[in-house]
């Protein structure tokens, strides 16, 4: 039995799980192949016995090595779903101070969103007041202009008059009309 080899052994045990197939034509067709193995290996039923009970320790062997291979990578996972685990919830924290930092921040906006309304006004309000200061301060100097140059018209005009008076009063008026006919 130790003569196998394990290529044989694979052959072998893939023509097994066909024998235990649902479909009776592939059955039946491996369990004829097993048997002409048989026949031509000169393995006989109590051959494939001690094969079977000898691969068994093995089988044993092979199980307990992926026991322990699957016992590492558990704890591997589970260490590594506590580390995940960890970070989640540092995560959730900076996610939760940030949230609350940025209500803070959106307070703190919408405060100075207000302050500046009122600013706005404010200063919309103190615009309006100088340009009515402006307008009451322009009306007095209008008068005063108005005033003024009134005041000169009636001062050129006596003047004028002065002038012509005077004028009369020294040079005599000669009589132009006998020249014009």
């Amino acid at each position: 039995m130790s003569q196998m080899d394990p290529r044989e052994i694979k052959i072998l045990s893939d023509i097994l799980a066909l024998v235990l197939e649902d479909q009776k034509g592939q059955s039946e067709t491996a369990l004829e192949a097993i048997k002409a193995r048989a026949r031509r290996d000169g393995i006989t039923g109590g051959a494939l016995k001690n094969l079977f009970q000898a691969l068994a320790p093995d089988i044993d062997r092979l199980t307990a090595a992926r026991k322990a291979r699957e016992d590492t990578e558990i704890r591997t996972l589970e260490s590594t779903i506590h580390t995940l685990r960890i970070q989640l919830h540092d995560r959730g924290e900076v996610l939760n101070r940030m949230e609350h930092n940025l209500r803070i921040v959106r307070g703190n906006n919408e405060n100075l969103k207000s302050q500046l309304h009122v600013m706005q006004t404010a200063h919309a309000e103190a615009r309006h007041m100088l340009s009515m200061k402006m307008m009451e301060n322009s009306y007095p100097r209008l008068m005063i202009i108005f005033v003024a140059v009134m005041a000169g018209l009636l001062a050129g005009i006596a003047g004028t008059q002065l002038f012509h008076l005077f004028y009369t009063a020294f040079h005599p008026v000669t009589d132009n009309a006998r020249y014009l006919y």
